[in-house]
């Protein structure tokens, strides 16, 4: 809850030993740790962001959060024609951390136990009318700043104060902060004016209201949803699911379980997949026969990378705003599988997105992919820098999926030679270093190491050379692949 009290009555409540401890469950002064700005506060640059408002005479109420009392009396000179209110919220729980709120793992099958999705103090609708919101942010000083429980509670009891406003008067929030506030809260277009540490926003409150229904934290975006009735009125055939593939086939066999998962989930919206020249058509067959909708587009380079990195290309994602034949679009990397329908994120609004680092968001989640390791047990489990990505259970769920999908697309999960070469040689270095888990240990059954697709078949000899040169990625080692899969082939495969 939030509740407020009138500036002239700060001190005497502040200083009041008969109620301390009922002010040390608030934002009051600092008295959380975790809640304090170190920050001074230039009150030169706070005048200039204000002087941006216009007549300050027009605005009746000031908001004012996590300021102390020295601060508050600085706000009453600045504007003294204002009510000032200085609001108070119950502090975060102290055992909420940031791996609580995004849990790295949610047991979304519940097969031991129903996560319990914290929650942060929500404040009260005020009856007072506030035109500016004034916010003080907590910072530290490491890479992972954003990932900040008090810093995420301000700024999401801002919000919800600005939400809140039942007339039509402009509300504005400012913020005091090293660093810039939540980029999905509050855009770059909302912002009016920045000086120094000061961040003037002018939010359109009804879109704020939209992302106000958003859960806070991972949790609730799993698990509750399967009892929940969500009701959504958009238009399903103008949205889509969307990945990409670009430079190399190498996440075919990814897209394809891809698409066969979301089916499976229950989905009807489209599958579209953007591909470019280096996708060839036999590859282009596979990805249409399992679903996807192929759109060819050429590939754009990323400026700031390195020739043949990992992201050399990864700007061709924009192509994705190319898709103006549908309303909204759900990008997914190839190599998801979707273990559930996730059609209520298309009545999320904007860009809404899993976080990465503090000025990023993840545009896609990836790891070693699952067809190139071997389907008796999880080969990541054999190389040190994989073994984060290792998982039984991942492992078995990709598996069913694959099993599942009509026999004619296997083909295009088939290891290469230098494939199966290098899973037997991770196995090998495994061994010698005796890694616990003891994966290595399990004699691997799988089929598509007695099939060989490429000139090379006798993958075991090539271990006698294995790391020598790149004698491995000679010509005679690269076949053309293989003509397209004919339509009758698979007619009437995915109908149901």
């Amino acid at each position: 809850m939030v509740s407020f009290l009138y500036s002239p009555d700060v001190d005497q409540l502040s200083h009041s030993g008969s109620r301390q401890n009922f002010v040390n469950r608030w934002i009051w002064g600092g008295l959380d740790p975790r809640y304090v700005s170190d920050l001074d506060v230039n009150w030169d640059d706070v005048m200039k962001v204000i002087e941006k408002l216009g007549e300050r005479n027009d605005y009746q109420g000031v908001g004012l959060l996590n300021f102390n009392n020295s601060e508050i009396s600085y706000w009453k000179h600045l504007m003294p024609d204002a009510t000032h209110v200085a609001l108070q919220l119950d502090y975060a729980d102290r055992n909420m951390t940031w791996d609580s709120l995004y849990p790295e793992w949610i047991d979304e099958e519940q097969e031991k136990e129903v996560p319990v999705c914290p929650s942060l103090p929500k404040p009260e609708t005020l009856r007072k009318r506030l035109d500016l919101i004034a916010v003080k942010l907590p910072c530290r000083n490491e890479v992972n700043w954003s990932r900040d429980v008090a810093r995420l509670h301000l700024q999401l009891a801002a919000a919800n104060l600005a939400a809140s406003a039942k007339g039509l008067y402009p509300i504005h929030l400012l913020f005091i902060t090293e660093r810039f506030p939540i980029p999905n809260l509050f855009t770059c277009k909302e912002l009016v004016v920045r000086e120094g540490n000061v961040w003037l926003y002018k939010p359109d409150v009804n879109v704020l209201r939209d992302k106000l229904q958003l859960p806070v934290g991972s949790c609730e975006l799993s698990l509750p949803l399967q009892d929940r009735e969500r009701v959504y009125s958009g238009n399903p055939q103008r949205e889509a699911y969307a990945t990409i593939l670009h430079s190399a086939h190498v996440y075919v066999c990814g897209a394809i379980a891809a698409a066969q998962s979301i089916r499976l989930s229950g989905s009807t919206r489209d599958l579209v997949i953007l591909v470019d020249e280096t996708i060839s058509v036999y590859h282009r067959s596979g990805l249409e026969k399992s679903g996807w909708k192929i759109r060819t587009i050429q590939r754009i380079r990323n400026p700031k990378a390195e020739k043949d990195a990992y992201n050399e290309w990864n700007y061709s994602k924009f192509r994705l705003w190319q898709l103006t034949d549908y309303d909204k679009i759900i990008f997914i990397d190839a190599d998801l599988l979707i273990l559930r329908n996730i059609d209520f994120l298309f009545g999320m609004p904007e860009i809404s997105a899993t976080g990465n680092n503090a000025t990023l968001f993840n545009s896609g989640l990836s790891e070693r992919d699952l067809y190139m390791v071997a389907s008796d047990y999880d080969c990541n489990w054999n190389v040190d820098i994989f073994q984060e990505f290792a998982s039984d259970i991942a492992h078995e769920k990709w598996w069913r999926v694959h099993d599942a999908m009509p026999e004619q697309l296997h083909q295009f999960c088939s290891l290469k030679s230098k494939q199966k070469a290098q899973l037997e040689y991770d196995r090998r270095e495994a061994e010698k270093a005796n890694y616990t888990d003891g994966h290595w240990k399990v004699r691997v059954q799988d089929r598509r190491l007695k099939k060989c697709i490429d000139n090379v078949c006798n993958w075991k000899s090539m271990l006698k050379h294995w790391g020598e040169t790149n004698w491995t990625d000679y010509e005679f080692l690269i076949n053309p692949s293989p003509p397209a899969i004919s339509t009758a082939s698979l007619s009437g495969l995915f109908a149901k």
